[in-house]
């Protein structure tokens, strides 16, 4: 019987006392990994993660610690980064925070794995990039949306060709953030300040550029309206603050083929919905409503014949009108997935296309998006090259 290789992997996490890093990247991910016995390759080969932590709070980083089996912990990044046990840096700082640090990490020729935004702007966001391949080393964005078990069913769903000809998808993504005077925020008081990296639209529009150029199309052009709805919130001290970043983004995009998008996004919206984001479909051959991890389905044949009376009650109950997509095969966590994926090209040379160039593209439609917004227009989104 042959011996069972392991490749252990020293990963430097920077910022897990944060809410995603801890509980998405370390506790769901990274540390779900180990205590499954590491990543199988094969039947004889291995991957284990070796996580170092990172961050600017030693209590909370003790505490974490402790709590994940006694991990090891630092608040000195420079020692971190000088540590060759260590061959990967991960970013989930604040995005203010995020560039410096990354820049460093690849001097110090590590391949980076990050959160996004993975910088403030468009210019240096793409500069992380070229530096990164300039050094020759591996670099992946976190792309987490593309492995939820809802949107994954209806990648499912166009590869077997049930919408036919797509024209348009309808985004609604939020929930009420408390304002943190009388009941805790859900979100932490950074994300409205803008000098902080705050803002709605640099947040998610990160995202949908992801999501709309995986699922169905490169975006084209963007036309987007910002609004700061609540003025004032309360910190982690429950002390007020103004809010400087937009909460909330209304945003059409053009995609490849005259597909158009819409999103509205809002940590200002009282959910009455499917899910706290729901993408509607629409196709020549079907429809298709995706929340986080479900899926409802209604083709061409099934489709109701409804007219239009708003003077009776309605006969019809919509939501009773669309079959619910079986759970044919499980879905892991989707963070964790796309962590498996880039340890695997790290360890193996395995393929992986989620580059700091993704993670460039999106900030590029942030910024699009905000210059709209200032000219009331719309926006071409140019082609990266780099």
């Amino acid at each position: 019987m042959s011996e069972n290789t392991i490749h252990q992997v020293g990963i430097i996490m920077n910022g897990v006392t944060g809410r995603m890093g801890l509980n998405q990247h370390l506790r769901r991910s990274l540390l779900a990994i180990r205590q499954q016995g590491g990543l199988n390759l094969s039947d004889n080969e291995t991957i284990l993660p070796n996580m170092l932590l990172v961050g600017r709070n030693a209590a909370k980083l003790e505490a974490i610690s402790k709590e994940c089996g006694g991990l090891p912990w630092t608040t000195d990044l420079d020692a971190a980064l000088a540590d060759s046990a260590y061959s990967i840096y991960f970013d989930a700082q604040t995005t203010d925070r995020r560039a410096p640090a990354v820049k460093k990490a690849i001097t110090a020729k590590k391949h980076i794995y990050c959160e996004k935004p993975i910088a403030m702007d468009f210019e240096t966001a793409l500069d992380l990039y070229k530096l990164a391949k300039k050094a020759g080393v591996k670099n992946g964005v976190v792309q987490d949306k593309l492995w939820l078990p809802g949107l994954r069913k209806l990648q499912i769903l166009r590869e077997i060709g049930f919408f036919g000809e797509i024209f348009s998808v309808q985004g609604e993504f939020g929930y009420w953030v408390f304002e943190g005077d009388h009941i805790p925020a859900q979100r932490p008081s950074w994300n409205y300040r803008k000098k902080d990296g705050g803002g709605m639209i640099l947040d998610m529009l990160c995202h949908w550029r992801y999501v709309l150029d995986n699922l169905f199309g490169n975006v084209e052009s963007v036309s987007c309206l910002g609004a700061t709805h609540i003025k004032t919130r309360w910190d982690e001290t429950r002390r007020a603050y103004p809010c400087t970043a937009d909460d909330s983004a209304y945003a059409t995009f053009k995609l490849t083929g005259g597909i158009v998008a819409h999103f509205n996004c809002s940590w200002a919206t009282r959910v009455r919905r499917d899910d706290l984001l729901t993408l509607h479909v629409d196709g020549t051959k079907g429809s298709a409503v995706a929340g986080l991890r479900h899926c409802w389905i209604q083709p061409h044949g099934a489709t109701p014949r409804p007219v239009w009376n708003p003077d009776v009650d309605s006969s019809l109950n919509y939501f009773e009108q669309w079959q619910k997509v079986p759970e044919q095969q499980p879905f892991d966590n989707a963070f964790k997935q796309q962590w498996e994926l880039f340890l695997r090209h790290v360890v193996k040379d395995e393929p992986f296309r989620w580059t700091l160039l993704e993670g460039a593209k999106g900030v590029q439609l942030a910024e699009k998006g905000i210059e709209s917004w200032q000219k009331r227009c719309w926006v071409d989104i140019p082609e990266v090259k780099a």
